[in-house]
């Protein structure tokens, strides 16, 4: 990032004069969970007394003494209390009629779709939390799950939590060396996986990879591997080492007390994706997370008892832990978890499974919406999706058009939808519309929640004027906040507090308009400095998918020796629509007519796909691997590692 200050460009200003308003619907906004239009005003007064009232919603073991130890940069919340996560999340439901209801309709890639009750998954958790105890798992000990999206995944994640186990979650998608890493850095004694996993009806050979990585991974004495594919993963079982899922269930008493925790002990370390070198291991812990993460939960998506609840990202990344496994289990809903792609075996599996479960709440990326509307309205219109009342985006910056066709295709221009900005290290929801107060703009994650205080600053750390690009910025703690980086003090200091010393740096670029809204530009290393002059990957990529043949772009800035960077864009055009010379022509003149000639790209290739990450994040570092010429870096989290060969073969095949 250049040290020169983010300066305002055309197309933002386009963005932040986005005449299109969308109030909350009459109906909607009579029966939603948050409808104080003056709850931003009263939780910033009084910030500690409101996270204090939305605590009494779990049930503590020890209610707290003091509520906030704030010795910048290290928070810590609620202190003197006690809790278990596992408790809330399942134990105060079964004593409830929530008793016999779903927790997770689990719709499997291949094979049976099951129904797991509270009751179901509190008996599974308490005899898989005993299965870890009798393998010498004591409280503190850290233990690794690899696995994809199957339900031993939450029920291992919880029995962790009932004894007090941190867990570290590794994606399915990560090779042998990344696991090995992350499980040396934790240290951990115990390995949860399966044999294997489904994937477009391909096997993925997660006991191949386990047993590959702990090679190298002298500290790991067992080894619980879930019976998934069977024969196909290929995959034996090491003696004295390796245990049968089955076998321990079969042992296991069917109670296990819930452990005290405080509210300050680990509850688990998540590794941010793409790291290099040491891996980087966020900390949350148990009270302040379950707080932020039940209470955004329960009033950003204005979830109700009766509703039927769908996040499709993987529970391997953060937005699976807080709004898949805690969040929701902590307020009694009833989830959708999917084992699959959206493609697989057709199109239209996403509105398949919504259509089958009667889906209320459906929360997915605007990387997969943008495929959606390649793909074409006509496989979302052959489902009835009428049950859908509120629709969300999380993970990236969203375009005003993908808004806008998520709107009028997918939510028939009824469903409010809320734009949600966060990050794993933030645990929780940080900037976002409340359903039933907030009037949304297409592109904008609109305002901060109750008790969160974001600013944008410049270089410097002042506060930028309205329509002036800076760096995203939290100015006070939160409850769900990362403690730290795992074993790595420092590391966590200099990423996020060295910048401006007393303000969360958060490697976000954003400006905000006269009105007090959020637009996100993408990472700051998402910012390309052209000629001197700093312009967002997000503004060009908007500017191209606002043209009428252009399903999605991806956009880097390359090395260039006169003008320092030059935009190469990645574009995928709609079904049906031409490629070519005069194409491309017509994409650069229509930039330079949305942001300015500056903004034009110097060279646009287009492509059938982009390369994206399982969870649905376009990958921009392979990208500009593939624009500088250089070889690719770690391929390991793409969905289709072959759609980056192909980009890369037809790249230098262009340069030639």
């Amino acid at each position: 990032m250049s040290g020169a200050p983010i300066k305002p460009s055309a197309s933002l200003e386009a963005l932040l004069e986005e005449n299109r308003r969308f109030p909350p619907p009459p109906g909607f906004q009579k029966h939603a969970n948050q409808r104080d239009p003056g709850i931003h005003e009263r939780a910033s007064r009084d910030v500690e007394g409101f996270w204090a009232e939305q605590a009494e919603s779990l049930d503590w073991i020890k209610k707290w003494d003091r509520l906030l130890e704030w010795n910048l940069p290290w928070a810590k919340w609620f202190l003197g209390g006690q809790l278990n996560v596992s408790s809330n999340c399942l134990d105060r439901h079964v004593k409830t009629w929530r008793r016999n209801k779903a927790a997770f309709y689990w719709e499997p890639e291949h094979g049976q779709s099951q129904v797991l009750t509270y009751s179901d998954l509190y008996r599974e958790v308490n005899k898989f939390a005993n299965a870890l105890k009798d393998l010498g798992v004591r409280k503190g000990d850290r233990v690794t799950i690899y696995m994809g999206m199957i339900p031993e995944l939450p029920i291992s994640m919880l029995a962790c939590s009932r004894i007090g186990a941190p867990h570290s979650v590794v994606f399915g998608g990560f090779s042998s060396e990344s696991l090995a890493g992350r499980i040396n850095d934790a240290e951990s004694r115990v390995v949860v996986t399966a044999d294997g996993a489904y994937r477009r009806g391909t096997i993925v050979p997660l006991k191949q990879n386990v047993d590959a990585a702990l090679e190298n991974c002298p500290g790991a004495e067992h080894v619980v591997v879930v019976d998934r594919v069977g024969e196909k993963s290929k995959a034996g079982l090491v003696e004295g080492r390796d245990h049968r899922w089955n076998d321990l269930m079969e042992k296991a008493d069917s109670y296990c007390p819930p452990e005290p925790m405080d509210s300050e002990d680990i509850l688990y370390i998540l590794y941010t994706s793409g790291t290099t070198g040491r891996p980087k291991g966020i900390v949350h812990t148990t009270a302040g997370y379950l707080v932020g993460v039940s209470t955004t939960h329960k009033w950003v998506f204005d979830v109700k008892d009766e509703d039927v609840y769908w996040c499709t990202a993987d529970i391997g990344w953060v937005t699976g832990h807080s709004y898949i496994v805690y969040g929701p289990l902590a307020n009694g809903t009833t989830s959708v978890m999917y084992e699959g792609a959206p493609d697989w075996p057709d199109k239209d599996r996403f509105w398949s499974n919504c259509e089958k479960y009667g889906v209320n709440i459906f929360y997915t990326a605007p990387t997969a919406i943008r495929t959606f509307m390649r793909w074409g309205a006509e496989h979302v219109k052959k489902h009835d999706l009428s049950s859908l009342r509120l629709l969300g985006t999380v993970g990236e910056p969203i375009n005003p058009e993908a808004w806008m066709w998520y709107h009028e295709v997918v939510g028939g221009e009824r469903c409010p939808i809320v734009d949600t900005w966060w990050q794993t290290e933030t645990g929780m929801i940080m900037i976002t519309p409340l359903a039933g107060i907030t009037t949304t703009k297409p592109g904008s994650a609109t305002v901060p929640f109750p008790g969160v205080e974001a600013g944008v600053v410049d270089e410097d750390g002042q506060p930028v004027p309205p329509g002036r690009g800076g760096f995203l910025v939290l100015k006070k703690p939160w409850p769900a906040m990362l403690r730290g980086i795992w074993r790595d003090p420092e590391r966590y200091v200099k990423t996020y507090w060295s910048r401006y010393g007393n303000l969360y740096f958060t490697g976000d670029g954003s400006k905000i308009d006269e009105d007090g809204y959020f637009w996100l530009l993408g990472r700051v290393d998402d910012i390309m400095l052209i000629a001197g002059h700093n312009i967002s990957t997000m503004e060009v990529e908007s500017a191209l998918v606002d043209h009428p043949d252009v399903a999605e772009a991806a956009v880097i800035g390359r090395s260039d020796l006169i003008t320092g960077q030059a935009i190469t864009a990645f574009v995928t055009l709609k079904l049906g629509r031409a490629t070519g010379s005069d194409k491309a022509e017509e994409l650069k003149a229509h930039v330079s007519k949305k942001i300015g000639s500056l903004a034009r790209p110097k060279e646009i290739l287009f492509t059938a796909d982009l390369p994206k990450t399982r969870s649905g994040k376009i990958m921009r570092r392979l990208l500009r691997d593939v624009a500088e010429g250089r070889a690719l870096g770690d391929t390991t989290t793409l969905a289709d590692p072959s759609v980056i060969a192909t980009l890369k073969q037809k790249y230098e095949g262009q340069e030639a």
